[in-house]
């Protein structure tokens, strides 16, 4: 029953505040939240002449470049400005990221880390991990987008701050398509199966999932149960815990569809979310359906580290036969900071300056993210990027990640059910099944 009233809590903040994110990125399996930490710090922040000595501890999962070096160089130039204030980075990839947080001491929580908002960050605010940041981000928080900031909202309370938000959907390597013979993105299902059989028929492996991470093909479903029955039918499902409906049931059919067309890259089954970007960046498969972090990712794992260059492109995920789904409803998200209920003011004073115009721009001009600070919008240069950011602009229905949405058993059981459902180990019948149960828990 608690996490039914939290669900319902979240219902806005993960579906229809998205709405918001018209111009003004990873998603793992959730953490278990220690217990509850104790109060927090009440020390007066730094000045840039000195103060006492502070160290601010922050991880984050930018571990490919350049966004790693962005980053750091980001906290380096606070730390000029802030010289009795050391920034101790800690990065990590999304699964280390996860175990390292969940089985981290309450004593020891960082003072900023990855956030996806949504259930996972409500579990950490009832365990009394996280700061309230409401009154402390007051003077500046109307410089960040209000769609994306909800987000990291909850019971009225702040607790993080997004830095990047944008949409789910296909990138494809265009040569490969021309290659097949593909003269057009399809924006039907049924044309993207014509074009998967293609692909397959040239020799070419099409698409490339994470059968070890589980929640890349995730979101594949996701987008299926979208389109089939609409935002409505979807935000119903989350907030009654009832997914033994037509939608789920025909998203699984779907996926039954795609698998019979083998579909997948070699090695698919045991692929983590870095062998599934270097299956597409280095040319082996012709896509993924990944977040606006996509094309950084790909060219970091890539032999080369550039990726595919202009021969990468992006189509929104397609319409399905009889569905109720707009075609413009989205699966979306983004990354962000939240903040630790011992972090001092020193954190929240470098993470304003990270939210900064400035350093938006950055995360913009690298292509490392789609940043949510106001005024940012103009920076977006890469073609494919200002395709996301329009989608994000058009939706009028937007869905956190599942699995961030919500919490515990269910949450789990989005990534578990999915993936056994594309491994050939489940039917369709089975996944909504599970995510009944996994509701009632």
């Amino acid at each position: 029953m608690r996490s039914r009233a939290r669900f319902a809590v979240l219902l806005t903040t993960a579906a229809i505040a998205f709405a918001a994110c018209t111009g003004g990125s990873s998603t793992p399996a959730p953490t278990t939240a220690p217990a509850s930490a104790g109060a927090p710090s009440s020390a007066a922040p730094s000045t840039a002449g000195g103060g006492a000595p502070v160290t601010v501890d922050w991880w984050h999962i930018t571990t490919g470049e350049p966004g790693k070096s962005v980053f750091q160089s980001i906290a380096d130039a606070y730390t000029k400005d802030h010289p009795n204030v050391t920034i101790k980075v800690t990065v990590l990839d999304n699964e280390p990221f996860k175990t390292k947080l969940s089985t981290t001491a309450a004593a020891d929580y960082p003072d900023l880390f990855q956030s996806w908002g949504g259930g996972i960050m409500a579990d950490q605010a009832d365990a009394g991990l996280l700061k309230d940041i409401t009154s402390d981000i007051a003077s500046w928080k109307d410089t960040i987008n209000p769609g994306a900031m909800s987000i990291y909202a909850y019971k009225g309370k702040q607790y993080g701050v997004p830095w990047d938000m944008g949409m789910i959907g296909f990138w494809y390597n265009k040569a490969l398509f021309q290659q097949a013979g593909i003269t057009a993105v399809p924006t039907t299902w049924d044309e993207y199966l014509a074009a998967v059989q293609k692909l397959r028929a040239a020799g070419i492996q099409p698409l490339a999932i994470s059968g070890k991470d589980k929640w890349p093909s995730m979101h594949l479903w996701t987008y299926l149960v979208l389109r089939a029955g609409g935002g409505d039918a979807l935000s119903k499902m989350i907030q009654s815990g009832d997914w033994n409906t037509d939608a789920c049931t025909k998203a699984g059919e779907e996926v039954v569809k795609l698998n019979a067309l083998n579909p997948y890259q070699d090695g698919y089954k045991s692929a983590d979310y870095n062998a599934e970007a270097a299956a597409v960046g280095n040319g082996k498969a012709a896509m993924e359906l990944m977040g606006q972090w996509a094309p950084s990712v790909e060219n970091d794992q890539s032999a080369d580290k550039k990726g595919l260059g202009d021969k990468l492109g992006w189509f929104a995920f397609p319409t399905v036969a009889g569905g109720t789904g707009a075609a413009t409803d989205g699966v979306g998200g983004g990354n962000g900071i939240a903040v630790g209920v011992n972090a001092p003011p020193e954190a929240i004073d470098f993470l304003k300056f990270f939210m900064s115009k400035e350093n938006g721009d950055k995360l913009n001009t690298n292509n490392i993210g789609l940043s949510t600070v106001v005024g940012t919008e103009g920076t977006v240069k890469d073609p494919n990027l200002q395709a996301v950011l329009a989608g994000r602009g058009a939706a009028t229905f937007m869905q956190l990640y599942l699995d961030q949405a919500t919490s515990g058993a269910l949450s789990q059981a989005f990534n578990d059910a999915t993936i056994a459902l594309f491994l050939g180990q489940s039917q369709p019948a089975d996944v909504c099944q599970a995510l009944t149960d996994a509701a009632k828990q």
